[in-house]
């Protein structure tokens, strides 16, 4: 073999191939692998202007890389990785790199890391994000594993990702399962972002918006703040009319989401580590609903309620408060998930860069979107706890909560449901309250499990002896 390839990409179904195909249009060498044989040659066949470097066996591909050798796996997560691993780590040397492209849950990536680690192997986790499309034309990339590993991958990485003014949309995360904790987070945003932009949808349709008006308004948007990838492909799923039926196609799909999982980790994990993302949990818990046919089918005929009309005088002014609604939300998501990014930093000891963060996520990632440039900027030069704080958007969102209130109120009295736009207020009223319930809560809490509460003009922990003679005792 005459030219010993860069990287050595694993997977070659669409993810693989073109992340293949993007290591090759940017000059470098690629050695292809595939459990099938027949796939790796499909590839080779249908790109033969990439150059590539078909290796049949493991070992052929181990062979066919320049040290330290870069393998990239773009494999389906969970079992289907570990085999993959099992297979590769055997034929591996000591300083040689190892690495999870997938949508891997980041707590097996830190097993995984610890494992190989042991073996002189250094594993990174990497969340990429933009799909197909991105894969192949330049994805945002998110890094984890050791500050070794990206010494060496960083650069190839760097060079495929999207740019966004002509900076790259990759930045080492942090040590071994940071990368894929971001995509994690990234992922429950984007879960979000996309509920509330169907929420948004749900209330121009009750106030008798067409389809074609609503994609219209959507395409007005995407000029101003809310401009992102997202709030586009809205207006261009809403443009298609069904070829058979010349219905709009969305008014032909059926109403029930699926799911890969990762905006489920990010609720779980957000409750593990007491962080709120109630704007990301609803959600979830959105599709759950929309996938339970059976639940809805037998509550529908018994379930009274308004008939989700809503009587509109000022269209104009409905369509500002509805936008005010779901750039609110949008600010509310992201504050929910750069907060939990932040916690669990400190809880697994990752130095994160939340300002890096938000700067790769300008281009080829799924939430692109104008408000990260901001988002950038604000925690670059302030030192926040959490977004809300920034100055601008403190500025901003007091501005968007008039019309944030009458959409959440007209949707309540016609019965449509926001629970995005419903919970991302409560966040944000529940984070400028003065005093919360929680002191009854503590006091029930007492009443029934001695669990103590504590007192507001006097440190200490404290009890009360409910069921005798009231009196309180401090415990420390």
């Amino acid at each position: 073999m005459s030219e010993l390839a860069s990287i050595g990409v694993v997977g070659m179904a669409v993810m693989g191939s073109n992340l293949a195909r993007n290591f090759a249009a940017h000059g470098h060498t690629v050695a292809i692998y595939n459990r099938s044989v027949e796939k790796t040659e499909k590839v080779m066949a249908e790109h033969p202007e990439a150059g590539f470097i078909a290796a049949r066996t493991p070992e052929e591909l181990v062979a066919a890389l320049a040290k330290p050798r870069r393998i990239m796996m773009m494999v389906k997560a969970g079992a289907a990785t570990d085999a993959t691993i099992e297979t590769f780590a055997p034929l591996l040397e000591d300083g040689d790199i190892l690495i999870d492209g997938g949508n891997a849950f980041y707590k097996d990536t830190q097993r995984r890391e610890i494992a190989l680690r042991d073996q002189g192997i250094h594993f990174v986790g990497v969340g990429v994000s933009g799909g197909e499309e991105g894969a192949l034309n330049g994805p945002s990339i998110m890094p984890g594993g050791s500050p070794h590993s990206y010494e060496f991958l960083g650069p190839l990485l760097e060079d495929i990702s999207a740019k966004y003014h002509g900076e790259p949309c990759c930045t080492y995360i942090g040590t071994d399962g940071a990368g894929h904790f971001v995509k994690m987070v990234h992922n429950g945003i984007e879960y979000s972002d996309m509920q509330g932009i169907g929420e948004a949808f749900s209330l121009l349709r009750a106030a008798g918006l067409s389809v074609p008006e609503i994609s219209d308004i959507f395409r007005e948007w995407n000029t101003g703040e809310l401009d992102s990838y997202l709030i586009e492909i809205t207006s261009q799923v809403l443009d298609q009319v069904d070829a058979k039926t010349g219905r709009p196609l969305v008014d032909v799909i059926v109403d029930a989401a699926g799911q890969k999982g990762t905006g489920s980790w990010t609720a779980q994990i957000a409750l593990e580590l007491g962080v709120d993302v109630n704007a990301v949990a609803e959600s979830v818990f959105a599709r759950a609903v929309s996938s339970s046919p059976e639940l809805r089918a037998a509550l529908r005929p018994l379930l009274a309620g308004p008939d989700r009309i809503i009587a509109v005088e000022d269209r104009a002014g409905f369509v500002e408060d509805v936008r005010q609604a779901l750039w609110a939300s949008k600010v509310v998501a992201y504050s929910q998930g750069l907060d939990l990014i932040r916690v669990g930093a400190q809880q697994y000891g990752w130095d994160i860069d939340v300002a890096a963060v938000a700067r790769i996520w300008r281009a080829g990632c799924i939430i692109r979107a104008r408000l990260l440039g901001r988002i950038s900027d604000e925690y670059a030069a302030n030192n926040l706890t959490n977004l809300l704080q920034a100055p601008s958007l403190v500025t901003d969102m007091a501005a968007a909560q008039d019309g944030w209130r009458r959409t959440l109120g007209r949707a309540i009295a016609a019965g449509v449901p926001v629970p995005v736009f419903s919970s991302a207020l409560a966040y944000y009223d529940s984070a400028r309250s003065p005093r919360l319930p929680a002191f009854l809560i503590q006091g029930q809490r007492d009443f029934f499990g001695a669990h103590t509460y504590r007192r507001i003009d006097e440190e200490g922990t404290f009890h009360t002896e409910w069921s005798g003679d009231r009196t309180e005792t401090r415990l420390d």
